[in-house]
């Protein structure tokens, strides 16, 4: 797959938890994501402009924070008008942001930016929900994933 979101080719970043199993990277927790973000993980306000072509919008406090519980890390805050932020990791350094997509081709500048804190995002109880599906739904798909290596290496598939 091609990737396109900011900081994918800034090298591997691993996990911090044995939590989600084996060894996860930006870039394939993005694949595992690309299937789960949908409407309803999208923020509220952005609901009506979220489409399959555009998975990723309304969808990045909820993902740097699941990214957060993976990897480790702070999550920072891209100001945006109206008051909110833009949400993206930094992991040791290696800065990504598994939503920029949303933004088509517009730069974003990612230094420099706030610390956000999930106690504060989470203080919403829309958003708090939306988190909690989304890790449950990424869960119930890797779990699958995972039982089924396990089948094909033990030879219960054939």
């Amino acid at each position: 797959m091609a990737y396109a979101f900011y900081g994918w080719n800034q090298g591997e970043v691993p996990a911090i938890t044995s939590e989600f199993g084996e060894i996860w990277t930006p870039c394939r927790l993005y694949d595992a994501l690309f299937s789960i973000w949908c409407e309803y993980t999208c923020a509220p306000r952005l609901r009506e402009k979220w489409s399959e072509e555009n998975r990723t919008l309304g969808q990045c406090s909820i993902t740097a924070f699941l990214a957060q519980d993976i990897f480790g890390g702070k999550v920072y805050g891209i100001p945006l008008p109206g008051g909110n932020y833009h949400c993206y990791n930094d992991v040791d350094g290696c800065v990504f942001d598994l939503t920029s997509e949303q933004f088509g081709e517009k730069v974003l500048n990612y230094e420099n930016n706030p610390e956000q804190f999930r106690e504060v995002h989470f203080a919403k109880e829309e958003k708090r929900q939306r988190y909690e599906f989304l890790k449950a739904e990424f869960r119930k798909k890797y779990f699958k994933a995972q039982v089924y290596a396990k089948e094909i290496q033990s030879g219960k598939d054939r």
